[in-house]
């Protein structure tokens, strides 16, 4: 059985330039153009996902 992915955007990025991201699995976090949603997704681990937000927090 496939899962329903929840796809949420953030609050911080417009509606013209952003991502959308599913991590609501405990293994993996998946990001997608907002834009294109069908062009691909890139998948990445929790923990490489968080080390992501927090290098971007940080510029």
């Amino acid at each position: 059985m496939l899962h329903q992915r929840n796809w949420h955007t953030s609050s911080y990025t417009s509606q013209d330039s952003c991502v959308e991201v599913a991590d609501d699995d405990p293994d993996i976090v998946m990001v997608r153009d907002t834009k294109d949603q069908g062009r691909g997704v890139m998948s990445v681990t929790p923990v490489g996902w968080a080390v992501f937000v927090e290098y971007v927090k940080q510029l």
